[in-house]
């Protein structure tokens, strides 16, 4: 990785990937927790939503 694919949050350096995850997670927590009105399903999709995005991003990364 380079120094691009970094930011700094409170001086920690994190990868862009990691928080292009939790991005996703928080919108379809929201999203399915608005449609289903109901904790578990958004809770459960939000999660692997999350790691689908965070394990395909890191091996797009560690590909280039």
């Amino acid at each position: 990785m380079t120094v691009r694919d970094e930011v700094l949050i409170a001086g920690v350096p994190w990868p862009v990937y990691k928080l292009a995850a939790l991005l996703v997670g928080a919108v379809v927590l929201i999203g399915v927790g608005v449609v289903t009105a109901s904790a578990a399903p958004a809770v459960l999709a939000a999660a692997a939503s999350a790691t689908a995005v965070w394990l395909g991003l890191r091996v797009a990364a560690s590909r280039r």
